[in-house]
C-alpha cells in the first residue's frame, strides 16, 4: 500500500526564494511524501510564478483588484484551494491578508514563515526589510526566523520551529535579510513541511509538539 502524499499549495507575492527552497528540497528528497499542487500569487509580476512554471508546477495568479469586491476575491481563493484538494497551505513570502473563512476552513492547515524570532518584530507592519530594519534599530544580537500555524491573529499562531541567526557588526537590513534567508528560512520551511508530511507535528492545547521519528531515542 503506497504512503499518502501531502498535497500543498504555496502562496507567494514576490520573488519566491522560499518557494525555490521547497522545490529544491522536494527534488533532493529532503522533503518526503510531498507534492506541490499549485503555486498561487496575488501578483502577476511575481517571479515566483516563473519558478513554478520552470519546475512544471501549476502557476495561478489571482489578483484582488480584478474582482468586484474583496469578498469575491476571498471566495475565489478558497474555491481554488478547495478544487486543488490541498492538505496544507504554505505562505512563503505571501503579503495577502488571509481571510477568516479560509482560516476556519483550513484550521491548523496553514503555515507561515516570518523573518524574526516571534514574538519579536512581528505583527502589523512587520514584513520584508522592515523586520530587519527594526531589529537593527533595536540593537539585537540575535535574530532569525519562525514557522508557525496561521490563526486569526497576525503572526500569533502556534510556533512550530524557530532558528536563531547571529546579527553581526556592520549589518545592514539587506545583509541581515540575506543571512536569515540562507541560514534559517530556506532550512526551516522545508524541515517543517517534511515533519508535517510525516505526521510528526502535533497541536496540544495551543502548543506544538514534534514527535520523534520512528527509530529515534
Amino acid at each position: 500500500m503506497s504512503e499518502r502524499i501531502l498535497r500543498i499549495a504555496v502562496l507567494v507575492s514576490g520573488g519566491g526564494t522560499n518557494l525555490q527552497a521547497i522545490i529544491d528540497a522536494i527534488q533532493s528528497g529532503e522533503i518526503r511524501g510531498t507534492q506541490i499542487a499549485a503555486v498561487i500569487s496575488n501578483s502577476r509580476k511575481a517571479y515566483a510564478l516563473k519558478r513554478a512554471e520552470k519546475a512544471g508546477i501549476p502557476a495561478i495568479c489571482l489578483e484582488p483588484l480584478r474582482y468586484p469586491s474583496r469578498q469575491q476575491f476571498n471566495e475565489a481563493l478558497k474555491n481554488t484551494l478547495d478544487e486543488l484538494g490541498v492538505d496544507l497551505i504554505v505562505l512563503a513570502g505571501c503579503l495577502l491578508t488571509i481571510p477568516p473563512e479560509l482560516i476556519r476552513a483550513y484550521e491548523n492547515r496553514i503555515i507561515n514563515i516570518h523573518p524574526s524570532l516571534i514574538p519579536s518584530f512581528c505583527g502589523k507592519g512587520f514584513y520584508g526589510l522592515r523586520v530587519h530594519e527594526a531589529a537593527l534599530a533595536r540593537g539585537v544580537k540575535v535574530s532569525g526566523a519562525t514557522v508557525h500555524f496561521v490563526n486569526r491573529g497576525l503572526d500569533e499562531g502556534p510556533i512550530i520551529l524557530q532558528k536563531a541567526v547571529e546579527v553581526k557588526d556592520g549589518d545592514t537590513p539587506e545583509t541581515l535579510q540575506k543571512r536569515i534567508m540562507e541560514q534559517a528560512e530556506w532550512k526551516l520551511l522545508p524541515q517543517v513541511i517534511d515533519l508535517i508530511a510525516a505526521g510528526r507535528v502535533k497541536l496540544e492545547n495551543g502548543r506544538v509538539r514534534i514527535e520523534a521519528e520512528e527509530g529515534e531515542l
